[in-house]
């Protein structure tokens, strides 16, 4: 051991940087895809120092989403590894422009291969014991989803299962023990106690990259999504430019490793 948590971080939704490959194409403003990215999870996962490793990806999910299957790409899908809306409905790319097969093809060998060849690498050399995939949520469904308007918890815990954190059906796959998901979920509701509910596998189960990384070796997988109100609203962030209260991020991150830190204290004994 290096002293350090036997875990790896992925932080695939953070990086809001625009593809030279497709710039000039986009229809969006830089605040549009910095809302429609995952923004500031690159510093509230930012656990560089405490863990085995971190592997984050600095393009804009809005571009290349490293959370889809890569053969979900349109026409075939819209909101896939290369989307053409984003969660309200607004057109990615300029009227006529929407990226086809070749230059998919680019965007996927150039970007997303790589970002999964990192997580695999990682976990093949590293003494990785838990892998956690962190995102943020807006804090209600967006347009296009089924649920739209509908509240969200505080924090989502994911590993495929039900809201207990077991199979949907006998031998279904979960990606981490449900007695995991639940000690986790009783970590995070401690350290935040009386300011939320923390959920499993609600409105998340878990998307491509726990599901995929998982099968590979078994490793568990454990998807984590934060309420974006934590941080975002009028009080912690300026409306403007939208710059975050770097002091709430800081206290945060100090609060999710916390979370996460009991967890592995009490299921490692």
């Amino acid at each position: 051991m290096s002293g350090r948590y036997p875990f790896l971080f992925s932080v695939p939704h953070g990086g809001v940087s625009v593809p030279p490959e497709v710039r000039g194409l986009v229809n969006l403003s830089r605040k549009e895809i910095v809302f429609n990215s995952d923004p500031h999870t690159r510093l509230l996962y930012g656990f560089d120092d405490a863990v085995e490793a971190l592997v984050d990806f600095e393009v804009s999910r809005i571009f290349v989403d490293t959370n889809r299957a890569p053969y979900e790409y349109p026409p075939r899908a819209q909101d896939g590894v290369i989307k053409v809306i984003t969660q309200d409905g607004t057109p990615v790319y300029r009227k006529g422009l929407v990226p086809g097969r070749e230059l998919i093809g680019t965007l996927l060998q150039k970007y997303y291969f790589p970002f999964h060849n990192r997580l695999a690498d990682v976990i093949d050399t590293h003494p990785v014991e838990v892998a956690f995939d962190c995102h943020s949520m807006l804090p209600k469904a967006p347009p296009v989803r089924i649920d739209a308007g509908r509240p969200r918890p505080l924090f989502c815990l994911s590993n495929r299962g039900d809201r207990f954190g077991k199979p949907l059906r006998k031998g279904g796959l979960v990606t981490c023990p449900p007695e995991w998901l639940s000690a986790l979920a009783r970590s995070f509701q401690a350290e935040f106690d009386g300011e939320g509910r923390v959920a499993m596998n609600e409105p998340f189960r878990g998307g491509f990259i726990t599901v995929a990384h998982h099968r590979r070796t078994r490793t568990p997988w454990i998807q984590i999504e934060i309420n974006r109100d934590l941080y975002e609203t009028e009080e912690y962030i300026d409306p403007g430019t939208h710059q975050v209260d770097e002091a709430r991020i800081a206290e945060l991150r100090e609060r999710i490793l916390s979370a996460v830190a009991g967890f592995w204290e009490e299921i490692s004994g």
